[in-house]
């Protein structure tokens, strides 16, 4: 991935994440992500078809986009893995912290209420050098 494209993807507040199905089709979602140290974090229902798809198959794409999931740049091929220790979990939240701020806080609070906080997975992507 060339340097403009990282930045034009950091630049941004959502990136499209699709998964691969057992069909071979891919499936998008726009979601929140928060780059750190070569990786970036998100995170999801953990009961979400995402989170199942990435229980079968690491393949992944990530490409910027609107909040409705529009693209706004080009598909890149990546890695991803549930982050399933303490550590891990807590490595993605403190750098979607550093990156959405009150945003995030007043999420995880929401959640928190709700108890979907507890029923989370986080997901790192490992961008190909």
């Amino acid at each position: 991935m060339s340097k403009a494209q990282i930045e034009e993807l950091e630049a941004g507040s959502y990136l499209s994440f699709a998964t691969l199905k057992r069909s071979g089709d891919w499936v998008a979602t726009p979601v929140w992500f928060a780059p750190l140290d070569g990786h970036y974090y998100l995170f999801s229902a953990s009961d979400a078809g995402k989170v199942k798809r990435l229980r079968n198959f690491s393949d992944a794409r990530i490409a910027p986009c609107t909040v409705t999931g529009k693209l706004t740049g080009d598909w890149m091929d990546t890695e991803a893995v549930l982050l399933e220790t303490p550590e891990g979990e807590s490595t993605a939240l403190k750098a979607l912290h550093r990156k959405y701020g009150l945003q995030m806080k007043i999420t995880d609070l929401l959640s928190g209420i709700t108890g979907k906080k507890k029923n989370r997975a986080y997901i790192r992507v490992d961008i190909p050098q």
